[in-house]
């Protein structure tokens, strides 16, 4: 926690709600600015494009890039000699296979040659990631990336109806309330930004009912925010037969990936299916849910890869289109997809390619004793409703330990339920340990870890 952060949290709450103002009014002037309008007018005039169309766009930004790279990035500049690749005969996606996978571990061994000669130190946006697995990676980009990558999220908000200046309550892990904090307001206002900030580290059963007073009191019409969070929520109004007492119009989701059993949660809750999203810090790969309820890439955006490893699951490997301070090539997420290789053209009309599922990240995988990886294993919590969230361990192959917190309603029946659904899964050799906890810890970024393997076989590759 920085100095400034430590003196936020000191501060009376009136301040806060000032600080937290302030910062949204900056926000405002900075990311929300003309340049910001021109890109979401450029990239909403390409709602219109076909597929063919996008894909001519993808390519020729990735020719632009490549060649910048090359001319101007150090690191990329000696690479292509070594790998004895002219950078002219990259000219379309199927051409980067070429090129090695990057990845996050060779950017910090090589950080400062990933810097463009070309950009002044005084156009360097320094950017950091908060690291739900281990330590946050930071780099380099540019204002004008960032416009660009705030009007593609923007277009895809706009897709499903969601205007400018609608009020959002917002659950994220910033911490914006002192933890030490005991009687509400759990939560501080951005009124410049219109937002609700809800504090994540507040919420348990004795102060739910405070944000759901919150909610019904200024009635925000759109939700955002981590779906661990929003589904916490969620289950504890389900299992209190709570209602808000208005209709909210849309819950989006980000940061974390949106788990089955969640997505029922919120929309049993809510009323309202939540809008899924995958967006990195790292410009390289973005993927936005249409209002046919299909997850497609945004082709004009950055250039998405998918590498097979096996099961009919697929790496997602990125190549930014806009971060010209820092370039990233062939940059490897650590997220894993599922393709839906006999997706057509959507009836939305939009022409990027078809993911049928983002199914987390390489970690989010057990392994069994024969050393076959399992994945998605929420799909077991999705009919059980009275399972406030979970969390899966493992430390050795074969052996899973499962940590529950239990609803006011969960019962023998549900436990019979989950072992039965865990079986399904993993087999009657696994042995499953069931562990029944007050709360599941979060990341310091406030993130909930569905899996947490300590065997290196928990990476899916």
């Amino acid at each position: 926690m920085s100095k400034y952060e430590n003196l936020y949290l000191k501060l009376p709450i009136f301040l806060q709600n000032i600080v937290c103002s302030l910062e949204g009014l900056k926000i405002q002037y900075t990311r929300f600015n003309k340049e910001f309008y021109k890109y979401l007018k450029e990239a909403e005039d390409r709602n219109s494009y076909l597929r063919d169309q996008l894909f001519e766009y993808r390519d020729k930004k990735l020719r632009e890039i490549i060649m910048y790279a090359f001319n101007n990035v150090p690191y990329y500049r000696k690479k292509f000699k070594e790998w004895g690749i002219d950078p002219r005969s990259i000219k379309s996606i199927e051409d980067l296979k070429n090129i090695p996978v990057l990845t996050k571990e060779e950017v910090k061994n090589n950080f400062l040659e990933f810097i463009s000669d070309t950009i002044p130190k005084s156009k360097l946006v320094w950017v950091h990631t908060s690291g739900t697995t281990g330590g946050g990676f930071r780099f380099y980009t540019t204002k004008d990336s960032i416009w660009q990558q705030w009007a593609t999220w923007w277009r895809y908000r706009r897709w499903h109806g969601i205007p400018f200046n609608t009020w959002c309550g917002y659950f994220g892990g910033r911490s914006i309330v002192p933890i030490s904090q005991k009687i509400p307001p759990f939560w501080r206002y951005n009124i410049p930004g219109k937002q609700i900030l809800f504090s994540g580290y507040h919420m348990n059963k004795d102060n739910f009912i405070y944000y759901i007073e919150e909610l019904n009191k200024k009635k925000p019409l759109w939700i955002h925010g981590y779906p661990s969070l929003i589904s916490l929520l969620a289950s504890f109004m389900i299992e209190n037969n709570l209602k808000l007492d208005y209709q909210v119009k849309w819950i989006t989701i980000g940061a974390e990936s949106l788990l089955e059993y969640q997505r029922n949660l919120i929309t049993m809750a809510f009323g309202v299916k939540p809008i899924q999203h995958y967006g990195l810090t790292e410009p390289v790969a973005n993927i936005s849910e249409c209002i046919e309820g299909n997850l497609h890439i945004d082709e004009d955006f950055a250039v998405v890869e998918f590498l097979p490893i096996g099961d009919g699951k697929y790496k997602i490997i990125g190549t930014t289109l806009t971060n010209y301070a820092m370039p990233f090539i062939r940059y490897d997420t650590g997220d894993i997809a599922t393709l839906d290789i006999n997706a057509q053209i959507c009836n939305c009309k939009w022409g990027g390619r078809i993911v049928k599922d983002i199914d987390g990240r390489k970690e989010d995988y057990v392994v069994l004793k024969d050393g076959t990886k399992i994945g998605r294993m929420d799909h077991v919590f999705k009919d059980l409703v009275n399972i406030i969230e979970a969390q899966i361990y493992q430390n050795k192959p074969g052996v899973i330990y499962v940590r529950v917190v239990r609803g006011s309603k969960y019962t023998l029946e549900d436990e019979k339920s989950l072992l039965k659904e865990l079986r399904k899964r993993v087999g009657g050799e696994t042995e499953i340990y069931i562990e029944y906890v007050n709360s599941i810890p979060r990341t310091s970024s406030g993130k909930l870890r569905f899996v947490v393997s300590d065997i290196n076989e928990g990476k899916l590759y």
